[in-house]
């Protein structure tokens, strides 16, 4: 009885058991070539660096155009770039948008350092491009990130990658500081008016006759913004060409150059210690070096300690105070150009101007508005704002539907990306022709 009752409990769990059936997965098959770019860098306009660059921009389009299997994109090149930040990258920046538009699907790198010194920017590049199913495939570490241990390696070489850049930048900026202390330090660039041939600091005596003329001409009464338009007038007349237009702010920053004086005043700005660094004026935050009778001089020592006395008192008149106190800094832009407008008195009182037209009325008409107007028009939009607040909500609605009708998937954008795929397939198409002659 017990065995018989041991069957049918077998029995009924067999029946009861279910029947699950595989279903093999299908391989995706391969409709077209991997689209595959290269990118490439190199940090200074040396010789031996364009020669690189040469090199590599030579060496990855035969590589990709030689293998059957791929299809070459473009060669993605930076000349004379740091690499510790990605924004001042052009072609850089480039990839990334044409990654993100689907043009590219494998990406040939030399070594980790070409493609970043920076080793937050090099891992949220490679997690983006990693999510985009884009690989980077890095030669001289052989690593290929489509792996799974390739973002591990990468973020490794990544942080050497910026150690050296970092230890790199201070050596440079230590050697710096001890020519500065001896008193031999030559900056890269000379001022305009010096040229560096033999020795330093060589006079140019065209350049040289046209500082003079900026002292002698502001020390007459000239504006500075007056000064820079009659020599833009001299480079049409050709009375005294110097080939480059001039602005009012290189002009001012000529008349505050210490150097035509024959001194130096070195490190008027200096880097942050953070990664990656900043340039940022010099206010005492670390130390000066003031060296006199270093170039050979333009302009005599009392001509430019008077026009620096000008420079100081015509400044307390038309800018009083701090004009980065104020809180319309850099906000009241002009409606018909859209320039900045600044500070200026106006006997006695306070006004806004638009740059342009105060430079030259007929290329804007917009007249100089007065600071007390602005603040009383801004407390009453302010006390309209809060008493009705439909107003915001029907501009928050305007701006919400304006961003909608812009997204990617708006007919104008869909449009306008099939004609920059149809212009990329001839560009390729072009580029295969020519390299089979």
């Amino acid at each position: 009885m017990k065995q018989q009752e041991q069957k049918k409990i077998n029995g009924s769990l067999a029946l009861k058991s279910p029947c699950i059936v595989v279903i093999p997965a299908n391989a995706p098959e391969q409709t077209r070539k991997l689209r595959v770019a290269a990118y490439a860098r190199v940090s200074s306009n040396s010789e031996d660096q364009l020669n690189s660059y040469a090199a590599q921009n030579a060496h990855y389009t035969e590589l990709i155009t030689s293998n059957p299997e791929w299809e070459f994109v473009d060669i993605y090149a930076d000349k004379g770039i740091t690499g510790t930040s990605a924004e001042k990258r052009e072609d850089f920046q480039r990839l990334l948008a044409d990654c993100r538009r689907g043009r590219i699907d494998k990406i040939l790198v030399k070594s980790s350092s070409r493609f970043a010194r920076n080793a937050k920017e090099c891992l949220e590049t490679i997690r983006e491009l990693k999510a985009l199913n884009i690989g980077i495939c890095f030669e001289e570490q052989n690593i290929d990130t489509a792996e799974l241990s390739g973002e591990l390696l990468t973020a490794i070489f990544a942080m050497m990658d910026q150690k050296e850049s970092e230890s790199i930048s201070q050596n440079m900026r230590w050697s710096y500081q001890i020519r500065m202390r001896r008193g031999t330090f030559v900056p890269a660039t000379m001022p305009y008016g010096y040229t560096k041939k033999e020795r330093p600091y060589v006079v140019v005596e065209q350049e040289a006759n046209v500082v003079k003329k900026f002292f002698s001409d502001y020390l007459m009464g000239i504006g500075i913004a007056e000064i820079a338009a009659n020599l833009n007038k001299c480079n049409t007349t050709d009375s005294l060409p110097t080939h480059q237009r001039w602005t009012p702010h290189a002009v001012s920053r000529i008349l505050k150059n210490e150097k035509y004086a024959g001194n130096s005043l070195w490190q008027k700005t200096y880097h942050t210690k953070g990664f990656p660094t900043k340039q940022k004026n010099n206010h005492g935050e670390v130390t000066q070096y003031y060296l006199k009778s270093t170039p050979v001089p333009i302009i005599a020592p009392e001509i430019f300690e008077t026009v620096q006395t000008l420079l100081k008192r015509r400044g307390e008149e038309y800018f009083p105070g701090r004009e980065q106190d104020s809180p319309l800094n850099r906000n009241i832009v002009c409606g018909i150009c859209g320039t900045i407008f600044r500070k200026k008195r106006v006997r006695g009182n306070m006004y806004w101007v638009c740059r342009v037209h105060e430079r030259n009325k007929e290329r804007c008409e917009m007249r100089p508005l007065c600071e007390i107007d602005i603040k009383e028009a801004f407390l009453r939009i302010y006390h309209k704002l809060q008493c009705g607040k439909s107003v915001l909500d029907k501009m928050t609605a305007d701006l919400q539907a304006a961003q909608n009708g812009k997204m990617l998937w708006s007919a104008d954008i869909v449009e306008l990306n099939n004609q920059i795929a149809d212009i990329t397939r001839q560009d390729r198409l072009l580029t295969q022709l020519k390299h089979q002659g």
